[in-house]
């Protein structure tokens, strides 16, 4: 009987020799299309670069109010001006340092009634005040009770303040006692 099991079970494990191999099935062809899968039309995501690229173009300014005779012309002093200008120094030291840095050297000057002078000592200090001029202006005006200011920007390089190095302060030594030029020759001094 154990012979019956083993001849049956080879008969059912052994491949007949006239079964066919099925084929291995080609690849279908994949076929490019002539059109755009959306038919041409452009769906933007939610953050398209270039819209956020255009957004970056168009920025926006805060205008100043023109010159309006309703509005109240109150006289307002130098000092008036300077104390605004110190508080609002000491706000944006805390709110951003890096842009109190930049506009800390600013100067304003009361020429007219209506007109304030403004010297600063560079083209890139002036960019950082632009982005804060709308605000302390606005608060000035309210403040003053003063609303037909017009501002004339002067460049002032001697406003710039440079840091004072070691080698700044003998160079400028070196101009009152030339005979510190043989003493550094000696004794070769490190100003690093």
């Amino acid at each position: 009987m154990t012979e019956v099991r083993n001849k049956v079970t080879a008969q059912q494990s052994a491949p007949p020799n006239t079964a066919k191999i099925p084929e291995i099935p080609k690849e279908p062809e994949v076929k490019k299309s002539v059109q755009p899968l959306l038919g041409g039309r452009n769906i933007a995501s939610r953050f398209n670069l270039e819209n956020a690229l255009k957004e970056k173009k168009e920025e926006k300014h805060e205008e100043i109010p023109e010159a309006n005779d309703n509005l109240p012309n109150n006289h307002f002093t130098q000092s008036d001006l300077n104390q605004e200008w110190n508080g609002y120094l000491e706000y944006l030291k805390k709110k951003d340092i890096v842009l109190y840095s930049a506009v800390n050297s600013f100067t304003f000057v009361k020429k007219d009634e209506n007109v304030i002078e403004i010297h600063y000592p560079s083209e890139s200090a002036r960019d950082k005040f632009s982005q804060i001029e709308g605000e302390f202006f606005n608060k000035f005006r309210h403040k003053a009770k003063h609303f037909n200011l017009t501002f004339d920007y002067h460049l002032d390089i001697a406003l710039k303040k440079e840091p004072v190095t070691k080698k700044k302060i003998f160079e400028k030594y070196l101009e009152i006692n030339p005979l510190l030029k043989d003493l550094d020759d000696l004794v070769k001094f490190d100003f690093s």
